[in-house]
Order: C-alpha cells, then sequence, then structure tokens
C-alpha cells in the first residue's frame, strides 16, 4: 500500500482511494469501511448517535393539489416519475425540470385516486410552482390548488415514527399506510452510527378527528432541527427556492432513491437527464459532509487547491448543539459538488474557510440502470 504525503487520501492496490481528515482515518475500529459506489471512495457512516422520537408539524413544507380527469396525464408529462403506473394510496419523490434538465423543485407526490394527487414542496416555491404549472395546463381538466391551510402535515421521528406506522421498517421508502383520510408515508429513515431513524409523514385535512390525528397527542415532540438533521442524514435533499433551476436530478442522487423514472414517456427535460444517465456525463453528487460551523442551504464550497471556483454547494443543512457525550463536528450538510473534489480537502465559503469531512451515504449511487 503507497502512501502519497502531497494529499489526503492513500492508494489500496485495489486503485481505489482512502479519504483522511487531518489526523483522522475512514476506517472504523474494526477495520470495516462503506464504498461509495461512484467516485471509489472508501467512507465510514456518520458516528453521530442521533435517536431522536417524538413528532411535529414542519414548518417548511407546503402542499399543491392537483385534482381532475386530466390530472394523471397532466402529471406524467412533467414530472420525473411515473403517476400514471403509480398506485392509488401510494406515493413518489418526483422532479419537476427545466427544459435544461434543471430542478426547478422536487415533490414527494401522493396519489389520492386517479384524478387527485398532494404534491408535497418546498414552502418557499409552493407559489412559483402553482403559477408555473399552470401555464402549461391548456385545455386540460385539471384543477391546481394550493391546499396548504386545507391539509394538516405532520412528522414523526424514531420510536413515534414506528408507532403511528408498524411496519415502517419492513416496507421501502415511499409505502403510503392509510387510514380514512389520514396517509402516513414511509421517509427514508436518517442512519448514523447508533442505528437508523425512521422518519414518517402524516397528511390529512386539518382539522381532521380521525385516529392517526389523535395520537401525537400522547408523544413527545422533536424540533425542526431534529427533523433537519434526520432529512440530510437520509441523504435525500428537498429542492427549494434558493437551490431551484440548479441541478439535473443525479446531482441531487434522485435516481438512486427512486425519484426518477428512464422508463416513462416525455416530461421537460428529459433528455438532459437520460443523457446524463446513460452517457456517463454526470461530474457532480451530492455528499454528506460535517463541519464545526452551522451551514446553510446554498453556500458554495471550495477545494484547498482552488481559490476562485467553487466545487459544491449546500443543498440541505442541520446543527446539532454539541454534547459531551459526543466528540464529533455539530454541523452537518449534503452539498451537491464535483466527484474530483473529494481528493481534495474541502472548506465552507472560501479556500481558507471552515474545514469539512465527507463521510458514507446510507445508499449506493447508481451508475447504471
Amino acid at each position: 500500500m503507497q502512501k502519497n504525503p502531497a494529499t489526503n487520501f492513500f492508494f489500496a492496490p485495489s486503485g481505489t482511494f482512502c479519504y483522511f481528515s487531518k489526523g483522522d482515518s475512514n476506517l472504523d475500529a474494526s477495520g470495516f469501511a462503506s464504498s461509495d459506489h461512484n467516485s471509489g471512495m472508501t467512507l465510514i457512516s456518520p458516528p453521530l448517535n442521533f435517536s431522536p422520537s417524538g413528532t411535529l408539524l414542519p414548518d417548511q413544507m407546503a402542499i399543491l393539489q392537483a385534482e381532475g380527469a386530466d390530472a394523471a396525464t397532466f402529471l406524467q408529462g412533467q414530472l420525473t416519475h411515473d403517476v400514471i403506473l403509480l398506485p392509488v394510496g401510494q406515493a413518489r419523490l418526483a422532479g419537476y425540470c427545466s427544459a435544461k434538465g434543471r430542478l426547478l423543485a422536487s415533490f414527494l407526490v401522493l396519489k389520492l385516486s386517479p384524478d387527485k394527487f398532494i404534491l408535497i414542496c418546498h414552502q418557499d416555491l409552493i407559489q412559483a410552482m402553482q403559477k408555473r404549472l399552470s401555464m402549461f395546463v391548456m385545455r386540460a381538466k385539471v384543477v391546481l390548488s394550493d391546499a396548504t391551510s386545507q391539509c394538516g402535515i405532520r412528522g414523526y421521528l424514531g420510536e413515534a415514527a414506528e408507532a403511528v406506522f408498524p411496519d415502517i421498517k419492513l416496507l421501502p421508502s415511499w409505502s403510503v399506510l392509510s387510514s380514512a383520510d389520514q396517509h402516513l408515508i414511509a421517509l427514508p429513515p436518517a442512519i448514523s452510527a447508533s442505528h437508523p431513524c425512521s422518519r414518517a409523514l402524516c397528511i390529512g385535512p386539518a382539522n381532521s378527528n380521525t385516529s392517526l390525528s389523535s395520537l401525537p397527542d400522547s408523544m413527545p415532540t422533536v424540533t425542526q432541527e431534529d427533523w433537519l438533521m434526520a432529512e440530510v442524514l437520509a441523504g435525500v435533499p428537498q429542492v427549494q427556492a434558493v437551490t431551484s433551476d440548479a441541478f439535473v436530478p443525479q446531482m441531487l442522487n434522485y435516481e438512486s432513491v427512486n425519484g426518477v423514472s428512464f422508463k416513462k414517456g416525455c416530461y421537460p427535460g428529459q433528455e438532459v437527464v437520460a443523457r446524463s444517465q446513460f452517457r456517463g456525463t454526470l461530474k457532480r453528487r451530492t455528499f454528506l459532509v460535517s463541519g464545526a460551523e452551522r451551514m446553510t442551504v446554498g453556500q458554495e464550497i471550495f477545494t484547498q487547491d482552488d481559490a476562485e471556483q467553487a466545487c459544491g454547494t449546500v443543498v440541505s443543512a442541520a446543527y446539532q448543539h454539541p454534547s459531551n457525550a459526543q466528540e464529533v463536528s455539530p454541523a452537518w450538510a449534503l452539498v451537491s459538488m464535483q466527484i474530483a473534489a473529494l481528493a481534495h480537502s474541502l472548506h465552507v465559503d472560501s479556500s481558507q474557510g471552515s474545514s469539512l469531512k465527507v463521510w458514507a451515504l446510507p445508499y449506493p449511487l447508481l451508475e447504471d440502470i
């Protein structure tokens, strides 16, 4: 094994390279590591002990409703996932792209009936997305409306999610459990050193008195920061205004978390998205990082070797106040960045900014479909 003192990685006999932060190795105490399937890097899972349990009302989500006889065919021609083949009562992640293949928004799509859909997006995009999608309705029999005030959105983490959704650990992400007019969606779990932290989202009428909505009364609460941290550790960023029209879906790893269908018909930007997948032209991916200073969505990431050109952008961020029991970085984020930058020291805001460490994602990146 030959060490290269000029960089922060060493070459193994297989030709892969392993990343080191200063004075630290990415191998765990047993000598095991997990591998990034796209870059060839060897990374370990986050050592963070993250195990919250409770419920909250997420403050960054809004609901767009699409209803009408042509709702399914209209959305089929707009989104990256196949909503026609999506069974009634099920949900999927889907992107909405520009003609250049850049994500304008991301939606969690729930199919309530063949002609009624709920699309959950970031709250700072709801008005822009309603306006833009309405431009393409033309003569289609579909009505798009902001249903945020009519629908309640409640999140669950950890044991609380498992209490309301008992089979959540046995079912794939985006599975749905429905009871009357309430719908629980299994989100990808947050992965840390302790154990997977289950995540669930409940959607229903704002003033519903059904069994699912009454459960939170006996549950502890979690904070908005807990919810954001769980999103970061799950590795699935939500597009928001500051990151809109900046990334093709693969730059946010959406094809690796079942957010893109490569078998469906046309939608805006489909040619660019398909070309990125099948011609191997993708040079950016989303990675999990940690650091000492709080990060914000939209912040630029630099390598120490290039002070002029940013190599990445923060697309999701959270902060956990340091604990005496945990000697780990308090700031965590998902960063969409150049794959080649992984071989260099990473910094926030400038080449001399606070340093970052890269950790393993909770899922493999798909190189081929």
